[in-house]
């Protein structure tokens, strides 16, 4: 059965020449990839974008080749991943992007199909509207039918390869054009070459990309190869806007190819393999070569089909609505794009002191939105994809051992210091804590060590704890010395918590006790009297320039939220779930702080993507663990109703379905995690119990055991946990430790429509 994903129509209908229709593709998803659509998280408010794309890829691919779009009047790449739900025009396909991040890097190798009579005008894209009505998408591929050029266009994937069919209609003369120089965004690509190879009927080079990400370390060099089935009968290239008819090589700033073919076949069928590297052209060879050398495109799809049916069958779920389980199966999937695979076929790839390396017994991956990902996607990896987390914590440690730190947002080939403090102490700590092994966990340890307790040097990659020296003197960010006081004395904190619980499962006694006192240091700048985190000075006064309702999006000057980063003092407000008991502790009383946290979401408007406000906002990550506060709180009913009060109306099945950048799936990874009403604690070995959307749930702990839940009578209606037991043992409390499912077992739940009040 094919899968259709067909959505309101959008756009202006015109350009191009009108043709045949063309053959409507034979293809399908998996089985569980019929309940995906990769449309979700496209669409909605630019601002409050999820940034998702909806083109094809494998589970941490290398490549992520997908339509770029553009509108009539703004710039190309509304959203950050190239493809917007919102834009009229297509113009073309692309190999690489971020997946739900609000940064623009990729756009590489621009393909854009057309005839003889269009190419000219198709340089810088297509051009061409396009419906949604005709775009059919889903787990290892994307099509578009576009009637008015007589033209279908299909792509899926391998790891390292975008694999393109283009079906033209009637007897046109069909062309491929790919720009080298393409890119994303407002980013650049610079210092193009490439070279066709006629015969072997390829084309070879490389470009330097500098997106959002890659131009903050000297940008990214990207090297390709494509190759065709079947003969190129003429070609060119262009520079600018200066077309050269037969020549075969190209160097520049703006550079293209276009490879034209006979007139032979009705419809005529080109496919195009494109692979890339980050190493070499021929490294970009052999990835083509090993990966979808011997591949057709309808073979490549089959196996971009398995690889993501053998992802989405790590959790299984029975129950709840046909939307819930296509938002909880989308979610899934788009957990699962990012990190990136980062070595080629040989097993090199470009580390972070821009050499050449190996990766010897291991995968290295980069592009981590670690400030982000440590929060859910991570933990998630903790229980589905172990020898995946194993590997990109592996990869850490390299980029460490090359660069000097461990990264917080590592893309490519560098350090770019998206965000601040330093989040891989939290993920490696967690990883540690249940139970993955298999890399140097004291190396590791030495570079948390390294960079909670001394600044990095002048001109250093990595730009550190931003204000660590007075964080350390004054156990706090003083507000009149350092920026981001308040949010990053917060962030240090919960990274300092992480390492003085991996300090001690190591046995460093000595430092378990001084970054256990180092993480307590948020709780100096809780002012009693408002019960509020404020900023506090070097003489140890807090600011009386205090508007916990304001946010830092509209106080443009930072006059009252200087101290705060993307977001309120209410948001803020309960940062530090790794310390959540000593956090209520706090406040002057339990019920206050029950009375507060109810506040704070009774504030928040329903729905996805509604005007970000002050109070709880989904898509802002220091409070995406605040529902779950109200179990530490002795009120595990009010966790009950306001997780399912998420689950229920910061999601959508739609293109507008996300609450925000989806951030490398942090969002996504949040819903299928607390659909399931277990959800980890990041940075310790807890989990909190929460509301199982699903009556049963299985999750397979990378293959090997697997954890059933088992939801009595669970519903919409009944969404509060009466009982609980695990392994048929009733248990009185709302947490789990990891050491308790760690080898599988099952958790069975009562609901029902009533609260149970009480701890």
């Amino acid at each position: 059965m094919i899968l259709l994903i067909t959505l309101a129509q959008l756009g202006l209908f015109g350009g191009g020449t009108v043709g045949a229709a063309p053959p409507k593709p034979a293809v399908a998803p998996g089985e569980l990839g019929q309940e995906v659509n990769p449309f979700i998280g496209t669409g909605g408010v630019p601002y409050l974008c999820g940034n998702n794309f909806p083109g094809a890829t494998v589970p941490f691919g290398m490549v992520r080749l997908s339509p770029d779009t553009a509108s009539p009047l703004g710039p190309r790449a509304t959203n950050s991943s190239g493809y917007y739900y919102g834009d009229s025009r297509l113009l073309g396909f692309s190999h690489t992007r971020l997946a739900g991040t609000g940064a623009t890097d990729g756009g590489n190798f621009l393909v854009i199909p057309c005839t003889a009579e269009t190419a000219a005008a198709s340089r810088q894209g297509l051009n061409a509207a396009y419906s949604h009505q005709q775009e059919t998408a889903f787990p290892g591929y994307y099509g578009v039918e576009l009637p008015r050029l007589g033209l279908t266009a299909e792509l899926t994937a391998t790891s390292r390869v975008g694999l393109h069919r283009y079906t033209f209609a009637g007897k046109q003369s069909p062309q491929l054009l790919i720009q080298v120089t393409s890119v994303l965004g407002k980013g650049s690509s610079r210092l193009g070459e490439v070279r066709i190879l006629p015969e072997a009927a390829e084309v070879e080079g490389s470009v330097q990309t500098f997106g959002t990400f890659s131009k903050r370390y000297g940008g990214l060099k990207v090297y390709f190869v494509a190759r065709c089935n079947r003969r190129i009968q003429d070609f060119g290239t262009w520079s600018g806007a200066t077309e050269h008819r037969g020549e075969v090589v190209a160097q520049g700033d703006d550079i293209g190819v276009n490879l034209g073919f006979s007139r032979d076949e009705t419809p005529q069928v080109i496919e195009l393999k494109l692979a890339i590297s980050y190493v070499s052209i021929a490294n970009a060879r052999a990835n083509l070569d090993q990966e979808a050398g011997e591949l057709n495109f309808d073979q490549g799809l089959a196996v971009a089909v398995a690889a993501w049916e053998e992802k989405l069958a790590r959790i299984e779920v029975s129950g709840g609505t046909l939307r819930e389980r296509r938002i909880f199966r989308t979610a899934l999937y788009h957990s699962l794009q990012m990190p990136t695979r980062f070595q080629d076929v040989n097993r090199e790839y470009l580390g972070f002191d821009r050499q050449v390396h190996r990766a010897e017994g291991f995968d290295y991956y980069t592009d981590m939105s670690l400030w982000d990902t440590f929060r859910t996607v991570h933990p998630l990896f903790n229980l589905i994809a172990r020898s995946e987390q194993r590997d990109q914590i592996r990869s850490l440690l390299k980029m460490g051992e090359q660069g000097g730190y461990l990264p917080r947002w590592p893309a490519g080939g560098g350090y770019t210091n998206s965000m601040f403090g330093t989040p891989a102490d939290i993920m490696i700590t967690e990883a540690y804590l249940k139970g993955i092994r298999g890399f140097d966990v004291e190396a590791a340890y030495r570079l948390m060590r390294k960079t909670a307790t001394e600044p990095v040097p002048e001109g250093s990659p990595f730009s550190g704890r931003a204000g660590i020296e007075h964080y350390l003197k004054y156990a706090y960010g003083p507000a009149d010395l350092m920026k981001k006081s308040v949010a990053s004395t917060i962030e240090y904190s919960y990274a300092d918590q992480a390492i003085a619980r991996l300090a001690e499962g190591l046995g460093h006694v000595d430092d378990a006790k001084r970054f256990q006192r180092q993480g307590a240091s948020y709780r100096n700048l809780f002012n009693p009297e408002t019960q509020f985190f404020q900023p506090r000075d070097s003489q140890g006064q807090f600011s009386d320039l205090f508007q916990p309702e304001m946010l830092t999006y509209v106080d443009f000057t930072g006059k009252y939220t200087h101290a705060y980063v993307e977001g309120s003092a209410w948001q803020w407000r309960w940062g530090v779930p790794g310390d959540a008991e000593a956090l209520v502790s706090l406040f002057r009383s339990r019920e206050y702080f029950v009375e507060q946290l109810e506040q704070f979401f009774e504030g928040s408007p329903a729905g996805v993507g509604v005007n970000p406000n002050a109070y709880y906002w989904h898509g802002n990550q220091p409070d995406i663990y605040a529902a779950y506060l109200f179990n530490t709180a002795g009120r595990p009913d009010l966790t009950q109703k306001w997780v399912r009060w998420i689950l229920e109306t910061k999601y959508g099945d739609q293109e507008n379905g996300l609450d925000g950048n989806d951030d490398g799936g942090t969002l996504s990874a949040w819903y299928v995690l607390s659909s399931l009403g277990l959800f980890p604690t990041a940075g310790t070995d807890r989990y909190e119990i929460g509301s199982p959307v699903w009556s049963r749930g299985v999750i397979w702990l990378d293959r090997q055991q697997s954890l059933t839940i088992l939801a009595d009578n669970a519903s919409t209606e009944n969404r509060y946990v009466q009982r609980v037991w695990l392994n048929e043992v009733e248990l009185n409390r709302y947490w789990l430790s990891h050491a308790e499912i760690a080898n599988g077992g099952r958790l069975r739940f009562e609901m029902g429509p009533q609260a149970r009040v009480g701890r």
